[in-house]
């Protein structure tokens, strides 16, 4: 994953950026990506899209699933995140969470309409590959 902003993606901004902006598109992925909930909360409340990605066309809500914060993930839902949103690889934010291991974080997915048979690899998939349990269990 990485942290370039891509104007042309779906939820980002129109073409030709200015520095301030994709300076700010940085401190949100940041804010994500660091479970920092309280300042991307103030961002997503003034009108920050919740669908914003970056140039691997990781969301917002994938950088808060992948690295593992439950609270952050369930904001970014709250303002309208995707939960299915496949970044440029197709990977979901759920098989991203089955990935790292965030049982916690599928839970909050799965509870809001994560499907667990989407991307490749599907979580399904991944928690089959990695021997997950505890989450094969929550796909059922």
């Amino acid at each position: 994953m990485t942290d370039q902003t891509d104007p042309n993606a779906a939820g980002g901004t129109a073409a030709g950026m200015d520095e301030e902006t994709l300076e700010l598109a940085h401190r949100l992925f940041d804010a994500a990506r660091n479970g920092e909930t309280e300042m991307l909360r103030s961002y997503l409340n003034a009108g920050a899209p919740a669908t914003l990605t970056n140039s691997a066309g990781d969301s917002l809500l994938m950088l808060a699933a992948y690295h593992g914060h439950a609270e952050t993930v369930q904001l970014v839902l709250y303002h309208g995140g995707d939960v299915n949103q496949a970044n440029g690889r197709g990977q979901t934010p759920l098989a991203g969470a089955v990935f790292k291991g965030y049982t916690d974080v599928a839970r909050v997915l799965l509870d809001a309409g994560a499907d667990p048979d989407a991307g490749t690899p599907s979580a399904r998939a991944a928690a089959e590959m990695f021997a997950r349990r505890d989450i094969q269990d929550l796909l059922g």
